[in-house]
């Protein structure tokens, strides 16, 4: 069995590395080492996730994904949320969450107890799928207010938009043209691929 650490932050001002410590510390809690991390800063209202999926392909059967909060690993509508369930499942990787006691059992390598296994399995799946529904309702929640917020700003006449870094797009779009790949630009300039993508598409159009 094999400990894959999955940290994430939506943006470039935080810190994905931040909760690293925490979860090396965790792991020696129970007697385990963490074998590889996957660090990357991605929505996670989103499946495009590249370290995600590297993650997932990386992975043997069996493995354990270990992240700080299930926020962390998804913040999906339910469709999406279903399509990385079967992903993980079709290779039988557990999910390990600090904030989720009853997945530590996937760290025991040794179980005494089928009946009380199943059990635990089942209870489970049942708070993943909550706190799963529970981190998308609060990043919807969150980009309502957003969109509130910025509506009536607009109607009081102080919605300026967000400011662009001038600076990075610069250096994203020198990049672009050198020939270098979204992950080699993202690496270099510390932006997102979003951003990456959608000057690619203005340079397109000019």
């Amino acid at each position: 069995m094999f400990i894959r650490a999955y940290l994430r932050a939506s943006t470039q001002e935080q810190d994905a590395k931040r909760a690293k410590n925490e979860l090396i510390a965790f792991a020696q809690e129970h007697g385990h080492k963490i074998a590889a991390f996957y660090v990357e800063n991605e929505s996670g209202a989103t499946l495009e996730r590249p370290k995600l999926m590297q993650l997932i392909d990386d992975a043997h059967e069996g493995d354990v994904i270990l992240v700080e909060q299930i926020d962390r690993l998804a913040r999906l509508n339910q469709t999406d949320w279903d399509t990385l369930k079967r992903m993980l499942s079709e290779k039988k990787l557990a999910v390990v969450s600090k904030e989720l006691p009853t997945s530590y059992m996937a760290l025991q390598s040794e179980r005494s107890n089928n009946f009380m296994d199943s059990v635990l399995q089942a209870i489970n799946s049942m708070m993943l799928d909550m706190l799963a529904a529970i981190a998308r309702k609060d990043y919807e929640d969150r980009r309502n207010r957003q969109m509130q917020g910025i509506a009536r700003a607009k109607l009081e006449g102080k919605y300026k938009g967000r400011r662009k870094d001038t600076e990075k797009r610069k250096i994203v779009a020198s990049l672009l043209i050198s020939g270098h790949s979204y992950s080699e630009i993202q690496s270099m300039a510390k932006c997102s691929r979003q951003l990456i993508a959608s000057l690619s598409n203005e340079m397109k159009h000019r």
